[in-house]
């Protein structure tokens, strides 16, 4: 097995992660958490709150995970969110067409569907689970169609990602936030995608969990008044002139500034809290980077994107997260298309005095000419420039989608100056998207040993499994295990310490099943931090055993001091060797 294969066996066996519907035969792109799995991905989730919510102050909110097709086409999904799609003319089997032409293309995704067909043909590409004859790409869109209520109903769509809940909202959230520019907005919950082929377990899932922060942030205003906190924190970069070269960067947060590699200082402090975030759960430094969106795959409305790429045994690097700047593309979309203005209005420190061009249509000569659509076509008159208005022939604006020619002598124009207070803004957004499946499979990955080891009753060695999870992460972060379990008194005090330590808030484990080795072996391979034996030395003094996971180190502690020594061990503020006296 490759190490993929001995994470999921684990993760399967220990209650990590299930195949959906295993019952009824199951189908690919869905995965259930187990009891382990449910508590790691919350742990997850809540640190993730700690970075955002807490210390950011950007409030979460919760929207449904059905939308109205209006929203949809609105975002540019309907018409776009889609991957090419070619199936098997043998055996029927659908592929996504770029996967099949990733090793011989740098940035396949960027390619058209033509494009596409001229690689399968020029390499020979047969199909993968038959090696039949290939059909021609062709576009598949990747949302779930829905009908919301009775009869035809209205069309709706499960949402591919969370943001659009936020934008949608953006009326409420400003005035939430008193029209203060920057405010942030986070959500955590489901996603769909109704992918074509997903053949990499938790990687690429029909149904996935994202937690996004939307911030809101003055368009000529994107320096960051906390960049100083992060500046000298240095970061794997591989940007899009470092993909030309073949080579990763280190460098400081400043040095990406400066050098102009991050467009801004906003970016470039959220890129920053994503590494901060990613190396606290226990990704490995050294298998983390961050690689920039070459220009033939940025989006188009996007001034610069960043993704979190964690590398893993079998799939190489992965995306986990996304930090781009989204400009003001989305709410301006949802603005055109709900016909609501989705602006904050930011007032000046002081007035400003400012020339202006005004159009001054005569509402008088206006009225008998259009009738009930003279206030509308006074307000496009409004819209115009004095080169509109400098043309010999009549003034043509647009009304309702219907062109109307207006005489010259209805309008005049003339340069005002006027007191202005302030200005209505479009913020531009900047997005952190954190894919938690994804982050919880690589967390795995790199937190999974395997070790020669001598048991605890023998001196023989065997192989012992550890998931080094750091504690604060690990679902259950306290082992207690009583020598015998026939024994009431050890067994009663156990039950005590259990108590106690749950009462903390601690997730705790009591284990008096099979041997004290096996039972440090059951925990060494969930992840389990520490265990506390409780021994017939424990009746006598009142003190009881410590074991570290990682190096299976043991201290001796009184009881008294347990609860603290524990704390503080999980929190990180102690050393195990303080914890107690050496065994």
């Amino acid at each position: 097995m490759d190490k993929y294969e001995q994470v999921i066996e684990l993760a399967k066996r220990r209650g990590f992660l299930w195949n959906s519907f295993e019952l009824y035969g199951g189908t690919a792109g869905f995965y259930d958490y187990g009891p382990l799995g449910s508590t790691l991905k919350r742990r997850i989730e809540n640190i993730w709150r700690q970075f955002y919510v807490v210390r950011e102050g950007f409030m979460e909110i919760e929207t449904p995970t059905i939308g109205i097709e209006d929203i949809f086409v609105a975002s540019g999904h309907v018409g776009g969110f889609s991957d090419p799609l070619c199936e098997c003319e043998q055996c029927g089997e659908a592929f996504r067409a770029d996967h099949l032409i990733e090793d011989y293309v740098a940035v396949a995704d960027a390619l058209t569907n033509e494009e596409v067909d001229e690689m399968i043909s020029k390499y020979d590409i047969c199909c993968p689970e038959c090696e039949g004859k290939l059909g021609k790409a062709k576009e598949f869109n990747l949302m779930f169609e829905t009908s919301i209520g009775p009869g035809n109903g209205k069309p709706g769509y499960l949402r591919p990602e969370t943001a659009q809940g936020i934008f949608i909202d953006f009326q409420r959230l400003a005035r939430y936030y008193r029209e203060k520019l920057p405010f942030g907005v986070t959500q955590i919950g489901k996603s769909y995608r109704n992918e074509i082929s997903p053949r990499q377990g938790v990687i690429r899932l029909r149904e996935f969990t994202q937690a996004e922060a939307e911030i809101f942030i003055h368009p000529q205003e994107k320096t960051h008044p906390e960049i100083t906190a992060v500046e000298n924190d240095l970061i794997i970069l591989y940007s899009d002139k470092a993909q030309e070269r073949g080579e990763l960067e280190e460098m400081t947060i400043r040095e990406a500034i400066d050098n102009n590699i991050i467009a801004h200082e906003f970016l470039a402090y959220h890129i920053a809290l994503t590494n901060r975030f990613l190396k606290r759960i226990g990704i490995s430094p050294d298998k983390l980077r961050f690689r920039q969106h070459k220009k033939d795959e940025m989006a188009h409305y996007a001034i610069d994107c960043w993704d979190g790429e964690i590398k893993t045994s079998r799939f190489g690097w992965i995306e986990t997260v996304g930090i781009a700047d989204r400009t003001d593309y989305d709410l301006n979309a949802h603005t055109k298309m709900s016909k609501n203005e989705l602006a904050v209005y930011i007032e000046y420190d002081e007035p400003k005095m400012v020339k202006k061009f005004a159009v001054k249509p005569d509402m008088g000569k206006l009225g008998p000419l259009f009738r009930k659509k003279a206030k509308d076509v006074a307000e496009a008159l409004k819209q115009l420039g004095p080169e509109e208005l400098e043309k010999d022939d009549d003034i043509k604006v647009l009304v309702n989608g219907e062109e109307v020619s207006v005489p010259k002598d209805v309008v005049s124009a003339e340069e005002v100056e006027e007191k202005i207070s302030g200005e209505t803004v479009v913020p531009h957004v900047i997005e952190p998207s954190y894919g938690i499946d994804r982050i919880f499979y690589t967390l795995l990955e790199h937190a999974y040993e395997t070790e020669m080891a001598p048991t605890a009753e023998d001196e023989k060695e065997e192989e012992r499994i550890l998931l080094k999870f750091k504690s604060e992460i690990a679902p259950i972060q306290v082992a207690v295990l009583p020598l015998m379990k026939n024994s009431d008194e050890l067994v009663n005090k156990g039950r005590q310490i259990v108590s106690n330590l749950k009462d903390m808030g601690l997730m705790v484990a009591y284990d008096d099943s099979g041997t004290i080795g096996r039972r440090y072996r059951r925990n060494d391979e969930i992840g389990t931090p520490y265990s506390v034996t409780i021994d017939y030395d424990t009746l006598e003094d009142d003190t009881v055993t410590i074991r570290e996971r990682d190096t299976m180190k043991q201290v001796r502690t009184h009881v008294s001091d347990l609860e603290g020594n524990l704390e503080k061990l999980i929190s990180g503020n102690m050393v195990f060797e303080e914890a107690g006296s050496p065994l």
